[in-house]
């Protein structure tokens, strides 16, 4: 195979053959939403995908079984992947089970996001220490290497992409993020099996991958089909074994996405009328039957992919240097809306129609997307099993009277 001539991990090459208007940029400024012929890539050359990654200097992080979980962690060979392994998910219930197959990506999403590599859960911003020469302020150096996401599903590209929004797109740049941004390269898998709580169809977010990858799998019983998504991917896959996908494998790995999305058992109806809905019954008694379920725990919030609010909080040691660290918050708990006087929503009530009315509604006039991807994390994860499907259609088969928001 020709090895590429621009190396994966540096600046991305403009693409060739391609018109600007062609061509949308990702945070790295190369061409996404490519077309070209599939491909099938064998296990072995799943193998070698990964070691060219870790040859061209990545941190390669990818799905692993772990304390009982799919979780997102280092990963060097197809080994460490969950061969073999599916979870089982339903409101406020997960667990692994033993496929009867050798499958890599026969499983769903677990606990962890993305956002954990690019959005760390802590993050120290900077640290002040005094010396005879006054105050000297120093900052952590970004991450030394770029990172390549393994096993990306199509729901995770949009969560990406939400945050990319967030902390890449708007006024300002946040960055940390930006720092880890840069440089990523994404394997994706387009989805075989829908999870017990997904409904991504509905968010319009998968269960196949569209954009922002650099390369795209489906499994399939002889390999992996393999779609290039930008140029690196594609000169990523050149230098791998494979060959031509045949016409029966093109129709079977469309066949597999095609039977995800028809097995899926969670639906929200017309998702782009959920901002008028919701913010048109803000005293409907659905919240009160909810907060009496909920714990406020902020599960939801932890493992939702796309939430991203912060607290700072400033710590001094004995020598009297200072550490300001950055760490995820939740819109769940009481202190999060403290301003002088109290906490601008003390109950559960208003702290869950918050946090749900922000998602699916008010978020889409800030960013100008939803922040909800479709995933079902927050189903599966929340303790008492709130299902916000659930809760979107109660309220939408009976409307409340609008009225003037209570706290």
């Amino acid at each position: 195979m020709r090895r590429a001539t621009v190396p994966l991990a540096g600046p991305r090459p403009d693409p060739e053959g391609l018109a600007p208007d062609q061509c949308a940029r990702t945070p790295d400024g190369d061409c996404t939403g490519m077309t070209s012929d599939p491909a099938l890539l064998t296990r072995d050359g799943l193998d070698a995908l990964l070691a060219t990654l870790h040859a061209e200097g990545f941190r390669v992080l990818g799905p692993t079984v772990q304390d009982g979980a799919i979780v997102y962690d280092d990963v060097a060979r197809v080994a460490d992947l969950p061969v073999g392994w599916t979870d089982r998910q339903d409101g406020g219930s997960y667990r692994l089970e033993r496929r009867g197959d050798d499958a890599v990506f026969g499983h769903t999403v677990g606990p962890y996001a993305w956002k954990r590599f690019l959005h760390p859960p802590l993050l120290r911003l900077w640290r002040a220490e005094s010396g005879a020469d006054g105050v000297r302020i120093a900052t952590d150096p970004p991450p030394a290497q770029p990172m390549a996401f393994v096993g990306v599903r199509a729901c995770e590209l949009r969560a990406i992409a939400v945050q990319d929004a967030v902390f890449l797109h708007g006024a300002i740049v946040d960055p940390h993020y930006a720092a880890r941004r840069q440089g990523l390269f994404v394997v994706a898998v387009n989805c075989g099996q829908a999870g017990g709580t997904c409904f991504c169809t509905s968010m319009q977010a998968g269960p196949k991958a569209s954009a922002g990858y650099d390369l795209a799998l489906t499994e399939l019983a002889g390999g992996f089909l393999v779609e290039t998504g930008t140029t690196r991917g594609a000169m990523l896959l050149d230098r791998l074994p494979h060959r031509p996908a045949t016409a029966a494998e093109r129709e079977g790995a469309a066949a597999i996405v095609a039977r995800t999305a028809t097995a899926m058992r969670r639906h929200i109806p017309d998702p782009a009328a959920l901002p008028e809905l919701l913010l048109g019954n803000l005293d409907h008694p659905r919240w009160d039957e909810v907060a009496a379920r909920c714990l406020s725990c902020g599960n939801c919030t932890q493992v939702c992919p796309t939430c991203f609010c912060t607290d700072v909080t400033d710590t001094t040691d004995l020598t009297g240097a200072t550490d300001r660290t950055r760490r995820w918050d939740s819109c769940f708990a009481v202190g999060f809306s403290y301003i002088h006087g109290g906490a601008v929503r003390p109950s559960p009530r208003s702290r869950y129609r918050q946090w749900m009315t922000h998602k699916l509604a008010s978020w889409v006039e800030q960013f100008g997307t939803s922040g909800c991807t479709g995933c079902g994390r927050c189903i599966t994860w929340c303790p008492v099993g709130i299902d916000i499907t659930e809760e979107v259609a109660a309220i939408r088969d009976a409307p409340a009277a609008p009225t003037a928001a209570a706290p």
